[in-house]
């Protein structure tokens, strides 16, 4: 598990039992998923937006923040973070991953 990913896993579930006056993730988990899953729709169209303009500094922030946001949604959902990395383990060990293309006929 890379260990900035862990460190900010950490601090997301300390937050979560734990919570501390001012934190912007308390804030989050206060507010519950319908606020999280918000915030996640906007890092998104924000981290496309970023991607399209080709401005890699402002991508990676963007990124970022999505990043973010969706851990504080799995800390939210109980999802682990190990669970998530070890789906990316599985799919990063299949050989030929690509999925069959099905002939799509556009004049029917």
């Amino acid at each position: 598990m890379n260990d900035t990913l862990a460190a900010l896993n950490q601090v997301i579930l300390q937050r979560k039992a734990n919570p501390q006056e001012g934190s912007y993730t308390c804030y989050l988990f206060d507010k519950g998923l319908d606020k999280i899953l918000k915030k996640i729709g906007e890092e998104c169209s924000e981290t496309i937006i970023a991607a399209k303009n080709g401005v890699e500094e402002e991508t990676v922030g963007e990124i970022s923040d999505l990043l973010y946001h969706l851990m504080v949604m799995m800390a939210q959902q109980e999802i682990p973070l190990e669970a998530v990395l070890s789906e990316l383990g599985h799919r990063a060990e299949k050989i030929g991953n690509l999925k069959n293309m099905k002939h799509v006929d556009h004049n029917t």
